[in-house]
């Protein structure tokens, strides 16, 4: 409880400096980067996990659970996107005495090709874009329950002939109890500044404080996880033209206004993930995870679609672990997560 409350104190200035200018997700530069490129982590449905263990892709995006076994461990993540992008991240970790688990990463966001055109429609051939980042990790346990962890992350971005480059950190700290059954983490991600712009526009990171928490039962085949997300902003709502709060009868001429319990209710689900993960066997997982802010900026007028759902299947034979998901960020899409371990 000191470590979570000694997290808590360094972390509110973060998040309260970034709360002031918090930006509507997706509107900040760099959020491609934002989205973890690892399987088991996308067929949960979160950003990272909490979870005690020997997996090299949890300690990718929470440093805080870097351990000594994760250490000669290489992780290879490819994510086929729309048009023709493409994510990925390619990591290999590393233990030192006393010092801790260190991690060596390289994140990729490949936005594809593009037609370039001048001002008088002439075709001037094809362009590329995409965000580059190398991720250097760091996690150090403080005793047997208690970790923290940081991640330094130098991204360059490159889109056609202009150029940005961007520093960023993320911070953690970790919980396990002596069963190992309960693991909690608190982490403020994307700390840091834009240093090269683009055209002499300072553009906010995507700045996140999130909580997250994971739990088997006794004897149960399955872990539960839930994380809060946002929590330096509580309005993630927004007017949808196409379903807007406020109505009014058109015969009538009576405005009808949505109640404040049910939008309040509506605000606080959108902070909120919830996944689970059953083991079929020794060596065989399934996951699943649901995503109600997905859901509820990407449905559509009529129809129910499974926007904001996910799911993943994993397989672990001796020293190699691969791991499929599908995340549904879109009506019509959804990208394919490949990812895998091998322990050298």
């Amino acid at each position: 409880m000191v470590l979570i409350c000694v997290c808590i104190a360094f972390l509110f200035p973060f998040s309260t400096f970034h709360s002031l200018q918090a930006q509507v997700a997706g509107l900040n530069m760099l959020s491609g980067l934002d989205l973890s490129s690892t399987a088991r982590t996308a067929g949960l449905g979160l950003d990272y996990l909490a979870l005690y263990g020997d997996d090299l892709t949890v300690g990718i995006d929470n440093p805080s659970l870097l351990r000594s076994t994760m250490g000669g461990t290489g992780v290879l993540s490819v994510v086929p996107m729309f048009s023709g992008g493409a994510m990925g991240s390619l990591t290999y970790a590393h233990t030192f005495n006393r010092f801790g688990t260190v991690s060596f990463g390289f994140h990729f966001m490949d936005y594809g090709r593009f037609e370039e055109y001048d001002e008088e429609e002439n075709h001037l051939g094809t362009f590329g874009a995409g965000d580059y980042s190398l991720c250097i990790g760091w996690g150090l346990w403080l005793d047997s329950n208690f970790s923290v962890g940081a991640n330094f992350k130098p991204v360059l971005s490159q889109y056609e002939s202009y150029t940005a480059v961007a520093v960023a950190v993320d911070v953690a700290g970790s919980y396990v109890s002596d069963s190992r059954a309960f693991a909690a983490t608190l982490m403020a991600r994307n700390i840091g500044a834009q240093v090269v712009t683009f055209d002499e526009t300072v553009e906010e990171l995507p700045f996140e404080l999130s909580a997250e928490v994971s739990y088997k039962l006794r004897n149960a085949p399955f872990r539960l996880f839930f994380a809060a997300t946002e929590l330096q902003r509580w309005d993630l709502r927004y007017e949808d033209p196409l379903n807007p709060t406020t109505t009014t009868d058109p015969f009538t001429g009576e405005v009808q206004r949505e109640s404040w319990l049910a939008g309040t209710f509506d605000n606080l689900m959108r902070h909120t993930v919830f996944g689970v993960e059953l083991t079929l066997g020794a060596n065989l997982f399934a996951r699943l995870g649901y995503s109600y802010r997905q859901t509820a900026e990407m449905r559509g007028v009529d129809a129910f679609n499974l926007s904001g759902f996910s799911f993943g299947v994993g397989l672990r034979r001796g020293r190699f672990e691969f791991s499929y998901a599908r995340r549904n960020y879109h009506l019509s899409q959804a990208p394919n997560y490949f990812t895998l371990s091998y322990h050298f």
